[in-house]
């Protein structure tokens, strides 16, 4: 099933930057997952398993560094292109 995300995070940090940078560097690793990086959101495009496997590894990476919010929106029916 393709899906697509559309993903903000919230380091709850004074210098944001570098979490932000480490996401996003995180997010562009994965070819089968199409990434469109936005200035105050990010979507996500691809087959359910690898969108959801590198959403869950790269949270968990940055949630066990940094105080941290997610806001998620996922959808099998909005294909924006």
């Amino acid at each position: 099933m393709y899906i697509t995300v559309e993903i903000s995070y919230y380091p709850l940090l004074e210098r944001y930057e570098k979490p932000v940078n480490e996401l996003v560097a995180l997010l562009e690793q994965q070819p089968e997952v199409e990434a469109e990086i936005g200035t105050m959101s990010t979507l996500l495009r691809g087959e359910f398993e690898p969108v959801m496997n590198l959403l869950t590894g790269a949270m968990s990476q940055l949630m066990a560094k940094y105080p941290s919010v997610f806001n998620l929106k996922i959808s099998n029916s909005c294909e924006i292109k």
